[in-house]
């Protein structure tokens, strides 16, 4: 995604857009981590040098959607999470790049509990 003034070109890669959107998802309430498409966590895919495949951004033209593969804690109201990183992560996004996002799509992979009592 690019944008062309009189002074030059800024040109903002899926990889920056990734990173913003991992920050908020990881500060939203309830969730405990992030996890690859099979449910894999990212550590894990660190480890097998897969990568960054916890949260994928398709631009098309001016449309920006992102897709974010979540654990979440047990006991959590699930679908509130969800919301709550939708929300969280379009406001960071378009907040840092000055464009609205067309889609947040968040994928729960799993469950943890942090705190067995």
């Amino acid at each position: 995604m690019a944008s062309e003034t009189s002074l030059g070109k800024v040109e903002i890669t899926p990889h920056a857009i990734a990173s913003i959107a991992r920050n908020a998802a990881l500060k939203s309430y309830g969730v405990v981590g992030l996890a690859g498409r099979g449910g894999v966590s990212e550590l894990g895919q660190r480890l097998a040098g897969k990568g960054r495949r916890s949260i994928e951004v398709r631009i098309s033209g001016d449309q920006i959607v992102i897709d974010i593969y979540v654990i979440i804690e047990y006991g959590t109201r699930i679908s509130s999470v969800a919301h709550s990183i939708m929300n969280s992560v379009r406001f960071n996004v378009e907040r840092a790049i000055g464009m609205p996002v067309a889609e947040v799509n968040v994928h729960v992979q799993g469950l943890r509990v942090s705190n067995p009592d």
